[in-house]
């Protein structure tokens, strides 16, 4: 029996060493080395305070910032310890319902807006974190950004276009616009206008 146990022992302790401790101290280093922002949650800072995490979305509600896709994670939305989709398939009539009434709700918060509701305006992503919205629905929402900060239309779509990021590799995904980044961008435009004190 002696001769089973030991080598047994000899390889938990080995494997335990190289994969438990090992490998994730080799993921974690290279991760510090090649993408220390990501690695640490690419966290977004206005002086001193954190504002946000580049990677995970966030409620906007007032009419003077860009408002992000619907979430499903959690009770109030953009939950991260909740990530997840509603997972409600197409022929479900809560989610008929869900989407009627978030359509109303952003033709009532973009009175000027044209065209047909972007289709991200009222659905969420699968984690129900995206930080991300389509460049259409960004540019749907422009009329009432403009009007609630007093932007020119036009200079707010040339900030959604500086933001607006390609697909990835060129091939992968479709071209989005991060709401953070652009409302951080907004924020700053807003504080520059205003009269020194």
């Amino acid at each position: 029996m002696k001769e089973h146990v030991v080598p047994s022992l000899r390889l938990f302790l080995a494997l335990t060493l190289l994969l438990g401790l090992g490998y994730p101290a080799v993921v974690w280093g290279v991760g510090q080395l090649a993408f220390r922002d990501a690695a640490n949650g690419s966290f977004l800072r206005k002086g001193e305070t954190t504002v946000g995490s580049s990677l995970i979305g966030q409620s906007f509600t007032s009419p003077r910032y860009f408002h992000g896709r619907p979430s499903g994670a959690g009770e109030r939305g953009y939950d991260a310890t909740a990530s997840g989709g509603t997972n409600l398939g197409p022929t479900s009539k809560k989610l008929a319902d869900a989407v009627r009434d978030a359509v109303a709700l952003a033709r009532e918060e973009n009175p000027a807006a044209s065209g047909p509701v972007p289709a991200d305006a009222v659905t969420s992503s699968g984690s129900g974190l995206d930080p991300h919205v389509s460049p259409e629905y960004a540019r749907w929402q422009a009329p009432r950004v403009a009007a609630a900060t007093g932007i020119r239309t036009a200079d707010v779509e040339q900030m959604i276009a500086a933001r607006t990021e390609g697909r990835f590799l060129g091939l992968f995904g479709e071209p989005r616009v991060n709401v953070l980044l652009l409302n951080l961008d907004l924020t700053q435009r807003i504080e520059s206008m205003a009269p020194a004190r």
